[in-house]
Order: C-alpha cells, then structure tokens, then sequence
C-alpha cells in the first residue's frame, strides 16, 4: 500500500510522490523562543517527529529543516520586562527546547536554523521582492503587496480574499497600501534594543518572510512538505507561499502541506494568551516522556486533542501493558518453560508478518498512529497468551521483541522495561484504587480490611480532604 496523507494545499488525501525519487525535503516552523515551550509545542513536535520517522523507515532520504524564530516582538518585549539582551534570552530558551525535546526523544532536526543568522538572506530576498514589484518601501518597513499575488490568496485556508479580510485582526496602518499587506521588514522604533542595518535604514525582518529565506537557503526553491500547527496556515503559511512563489516564479514552494490539529483544555485551544496552557517541563515532572508520547499520538494528528491528567492516566496505563510484556518476555528468555506446550513456529512468524503489514496499513493511511497503536495492542494480547500457553525457542522471543524494536523506532516511544519496584507501585495503586470503589458502596468493613493488611505489609494509608495518601512505616 502506497502511502498518503491529506495536503492541506488541495484539501485532499494523496499519494505521497516526493519531487525527487526517494529524497524528501521537509520544513517545519518552529517555536519563537521567548519561554519554555508548551504542551501544544509538544504534541507538534512529537507528530513531526513520527512523519519524518516513518519516511525514513519506508526508505526515503528525509532532510528536515527546524528553525527557530529567535527575533520578534514578543521576545522584545519579554527581554524588556527583564532587563536582559534579546537575544541572550533566545538562547537561554533554544537550549530549554532542546532539553525538553530530547527528554521527549524528539530526534534533532539535520539543521535548526536561527533568524538572527540569516539576516543577510533576508534583506537579499525582500530587495527581490522589491524590485519585482511584489513589495514597496514605506517609512523605513518594507510590505509585501497583497494585490501583486492575489491569485494565491486563500491557497491553504480555501477562503476567498473578502472573507480572509473580514477575519483577519487588521490594526490601520496608513503606510500600508493595503490593510492585508505583511511586514516584510519592520523600521526600529526608537529604544528598541536590537536591529541591523539595512537599504531600507535600520530595523529587522518580520514574522513571515523569515521561514522562506530560510527555508530556501537550505533546501532550495521547492520543497516536499512543510508543516505546522493549524493555526498557522493564516496568515503565516500563505504568506510564506505569496513571497516564496514571487520571489522564486516557480511554483508551487512546497508539494505537501501538513498541519496538526489544536491542544486543547476543555475544548478551547491551549494558548498562552488564554492562560491555560502548561509546560513540557511541569507536565514531564507527573508524568514520563514515553507517556506522554504515547498520549499524544493515540490521537490522529489531525484531531483536537483535550489534555487532562486524566487522559495521561489512561495513557500510563496503557503503555505498562506493554511495558509489562516485553518484561515478562525478559522473563520466559531467563528462565524458559520446557514443560508447556511448544507454540508453533508459523504461527509467530505470520503473526509476526501480519502485525507489521496492518501497522504499516494504518500509518500508509494518512499517518492513522491510533489505529497503528491498536494493532500493536492486538499483537500484545496474542504475545501474552502465548506467554501463558506455551513457550518457544529464544530467538523466537527475540524475534517478537524486534518487531517492539520497530514500532519503538517509529513512534519514538522507548519500552521501558518494567522493574519489580514499578510493578509494586502500580499493583499498589491498584489495591488503592478497588479500596476506594469499595468505599464508594459504603462497604467500610471490607474498606477496613484492606487498609489493615496493608499496614501489617508496612504499608500505611491516611484519608485526607486531598486523597489517599501512601506511606511506608519505618521498621
């Protein structure tokens, strides 16, 4: 099965055809480093992450191009409020990304450009875009001409010029020629603390103009796929077609588009502006990378997806299940069972193929990661009967825990071999979970009875107004 995805340019599933064999260049905006970065961050990266691993399992050369905006207002305007360099706090904040991203196993992209190392690039094409017409001077900024491309507009979002303009939040601008036109080059005010000279006088690049010059100093003029979250397909990623496709006349800039649906809090959109958003490091100190991952891609990337505690929970669990069978493979591999019936070798080997194939089906299937989780899942619940009905050859195992070493590969997300300290704990919780249920139906005695045995274990509970709280008792 060949494999396709939605583009977002047609509004359509298709065929996946890279523009040049088996080579794939793909970009993706990355975050404006002004905090640490949030859980909506996470889920992006995380589903960039499996794309580009799962194009590098299906054979392709996959180049990927990350890039970091480390010069905007926002980051002016925090650098402000803490009397700090702005770019020294960008730094500060690339290196918490990279942090949270490798705790994530979020794998480093070939290349992670800056803004502020390509201002060069940037003059040379707004110059470009000058000289063809698509863009004009005014007072010090430079605005890319909406009316000059006016056939692009609406590419991504599929909405007409009128609607766009109704939507869009335009504050009046009388240098503007146009309400829609972008900043392509923003005059420095006076106090700002960062700018570079330009023909235009001095000031630095905007939002949109930055991911083209990148994006084209290092793949080139047309690429493969580029990617985001859906709120950037307006006006971020149509702005990036109009100046790419005027400043190259060779469109189209990028083959593929693929976006990732919203995070979010009780169905709104996480967003810092809302307050309700956490961050990958708060929600890294309750719950572990893998759990994470694996919460994050049971959901198809094109799907809101509502973050709670709960829903992490769920996730934790589900994960030790498998967690729980490659350590009870460890198990059978150190202490084989030659009394149990012999599972045949066929059996595993096209259980084994057939697995691989229906993984590969829902991935092949617009990057489906949820149903490619369930059928990971399906292959668990027969590795555990033949745990429990019989046993087989070692490298029969090892062969089973390969096909775990793929998936892992795929979905980032590493098994963590379950030691008998965590299967303690969570059988733990378990007891205090059915204490709990028991409660609940006001049947206190066998409620009683729990608690009492567990304290003969060592193993005190306390009721409080906050939940039940877990303590050892000190021999």
């Amino acid at each position: 099965m060949a494999l396709r995805f939605y583009n977002t340019l047609t509004s359509s599933v298709e065929e996946f055809v890279p523009l040049d064999g088996k080579n794939v260049k793909m970009y993706v905006c990355g975050p404006t480093v002004y905090d640490n970065c949030h859980m909506g961050h996470a889920r992006s990266y995380i589903v960039f992450d499996v794309i580009r691993r799962y194009l590098k399992h299906k054979g392709y050369n996959v180049i990927y191009v990350q890039n970091f905006t480390d010069i905007d207002d926002k980051i002016i305007k925090r650098a402000n409020e803490l009397g700090a360099d702005p770019l020294n706090l960008s730094k500060k904040f690339i290196q918490a990304y990279f942090e949270d991203m490798d705790k994530l196993n979020v794998m480093r992209a070939d290349q992670h450009p800056k803004v502020s190392d390509h201002i060069g690039e940037i003059i040379k094409m707004i110059e470009k875009l000058i000289d063809h017409g698509n863009a004009y001077v005014s007072d010090g900024s430079v605005y890319f001409s909406i009316d000059s491309m006016k056939s692009e507009i609406g590419v991504l979002s599929h909405q007409s010029y009128d609607a766009l303009k109704v939507g869009a939040r335009l504050e009046v601008d009388e240098r503007k020629r146009n309400p829609m036109d972008f900043v392509l080059w923003k005059a420095s005010k006076p106090g700002e603390m960062i700018a570079w000279d330009s023909p235009w006088g001095k000031g630095r690049p905007g939002w949109h103009i930055e991911c083209s010059a990148m994006a084209i100093k290092l793949l080139g003029e047309k690429i493969d796929i580029h990617g985001g979250g859906m709120d950037l397909i307006f006006p971020h990623h149509e702005s990036e077609i109009m100046q790419s496709e005027a400043y190259t006349n060779k469109p189209p800039f990028a083959k593929y588009w693929i976006h990732n649906g919203f995070l979010t809090i009780n169905k709104e959109k996480m967003s810092k502006s809302l307050g309700n958003f956490f961050t990958i490091k708060e929600v890294l100190n309750k719950f572990s990378p893998e759990t994470i991952r694996f919460f994050v891609l049971f959901t198809h990337y094109q799907s809101p997806l509502d973050f709670s505690d709960m829903g992490l929970e769920e996730a934790k669990r589900s994960l030790y299940r498998i967690q729980n069978t490659l350590s009870e493979i460890d198990n059978r591999i150190a202490k084989p069972r030659p009394e149990m019936a012999l599972i045949s070798a066929d059996e595993v080997s096209g259980r084994l193929k057939e697995s691989l194939e229906k993984f590969e089906s829902a991935m092949n299937d617009n990057f489906n990661t949820r149903e490619a989780i369930a059928e990971m899942f399906d292959f668990t619940r027969d590795v555990n009967r033949w745990l429990s009905s019989g046993d087989m050859p070692v490298e029969r195992w090892e062969k089973i825990k390969d096909l775990y070493t793929t998936y892992s590969e795929i979905l980032g997300i590493r098994w963590t071999v379950v030691s008998e300290d965590v299967m303690t704990t969570e059988l733990l919780k378990l007891i205090v979970d059915i204490r709990e249920e028991v409660r609940k139906k006001k049947d206190f005695e066998t409620s009683d009875l729990i608690r009492n045995r567990l304290k003969e274990l060592g193993i005190l509970l306390e009721d409080s107004k906050e939940g039940v709280k877990i303590k050892r008792i000190e021999s």
